[in-house]
């Protein structure tokens, strides 16, 4: 038997809409190619052509610095480490710091120079040190890119420079750019230079820039990699942060610079004006659960890990929690067993549907221990 409970959460108006309807919107995006996307739930806001291919130019170096940030992770790289330029990193042309073969710079050095200024030259050198060769790094991305579901990414470089034959099959989309942006973000060490405007390397010898203007005249920026070939058009994947909630906009294959970032600015402003997150919260007690043949008669449920509710803030409607609860189980009762839901609903729509569970186990009462409790349940009933 499931018992229900039914209480307002008028605390969690933090800006009391409701969930994303879908609803048709309209945005005037100059890229042909776009996609807007809540960091924390993943929540795609806005799209267009989201899902077609096309080459990314320099916003491949989001991967490239996800595996390198899951090298230093995992140990494989350290954060003192020095990183050896080769004559394949030197050779590469395009955005770079100009190393000379044998030349090294630390760890922090390669990667400021590389989200900063988008340096071939660094990256390649950053890749050749996590995987020993390129060929090996990029089928790592690939493999990377897989595992993020992103369906539609096929890498031949860890720059994105397509000059050789074969980058004609270096294609991703706005879509799976998202994907890998989010994964990115989730390291803060990266936020330390994405957020950069100018610095410099080389004892203050070689001056950097940031190839991503919105990082100075956008509020809330927090980063994260511009792109541009004659063959990709001018690229970006932006990312800003207000009031607690970051959002991802992706741009492609746009006609110019100043294209690129109004389309994104456009996007970042119809995110932050439409959107909120909130964190359900619950009423105080959940309530309590019999436990039969229970060394425990009762056991008090807790919510499971809560994750963050996306809310659309032009319906103004109060939210309603529903909390479904078992009556009763039978010992034993296992740690974390589910033992209900808690389901945040505005209107028909589901806000929000977390697990109710136990927060310790409940050991079954032996068979002595049922005697005597039996035994004892007669003597005082006498």
């Amino acid at each position: 038997m499931r018992k229900r409970v039914f209480a307002f959460l008028l605390s969690l108006c933090l800006l009391a809409g409701i969930l994303p309807t879908g609803r048709a919107v309209e945005l005037e995006v100059p890229a042909p190619s776009v996609v807007l996307m809540d960091a924390a739930t993943g929540q795609v806001l806005y799209e267009k052509d989201s899902h077609a291919r096309l080459r990314p130019a320099s916003v491949t170096k989001i991967m490239t610095l996800l595996l390198v940030m899951e090298a230093l992770d995992r140990g494989q790289l350290s954060w003192d480490d020095t990183i050896t330029a080769s004559q394949n990193a030197v050779a590469k042309g395009g955005s770079q710091v100009y190393l000379e073969e044998g030349e090294q710079m630390s760890m922090d050095e390669m990667l400021k120079s590389v989200v900063v200024s988008s340096a071939n030259d660094c990256a390649t050198a950053l890749a050749e040190a996590v995987a020993g060769s390129e060929p090996v790094f990029v089928q790592r991305m690939n493999e990377r890119a897989a595992e993020l579901g992103m369906n539609d990414t096929h890498f031949v470089n860890c720059t994105g420079l397509d000059d050789a034959p074969e980058a004609e099959e270096h294609l991703t989309t706005a879509y799976d750019i998202a994907l890998m942006s989010r994964e990115l973000l989730k390291h803060d060490a990266i936020r330390k230079y994405t957020a950069i405007w100018m610095d410099t390397v080389r004892g203050g010898k070689f001056g950097l820039s940031n190839t991503n203007k919105l990082v100075r005249f956008y509020n809330g920026t927090t980063g994260l990699k511009t792109g541009f070939t004659q063959a990709a058009g001018h690229c970006l994947s932006a990312t800003a942060e207000r009031d607690g909630m970051e959002l991802i906009a992706v741009v492609l294959h746009c006609a110019s610079s100043a294209d690129r970032f109004e389309s994104a600015k456009t996007l970042l402003d119809y995110g932050f004006a439409t959107y909120a997150l909130a964190m359900p919260e619950p009423p105080s007690e959940l309530g309590q659960v019999q436990v039969k043949l229970g060394e425990e008669p009762v056991i008090f449920p807790v919510l499971r890990e809560t994750e963050p509710v996306l809310l659309e803030k032009r319906l103004q409607s109060s939210l309603v929690t529903e909390i479904e609860l078992e009556e009763t189980v039978t010992a034993p009762v296992e740690k974390g067993q589910r033992l209900g839901s808690l389901t945040v609903r505005a209107g028909d729509q589901v806000v929000a549907s977390i697990p109710i569970v136990a927060p310790e186990r409940v050991e079954r009462l032996s068979w002595w221990q049922l005697t005597a409790k039996i035994l004892r349940n007669a003597c005082l009933g006498m």
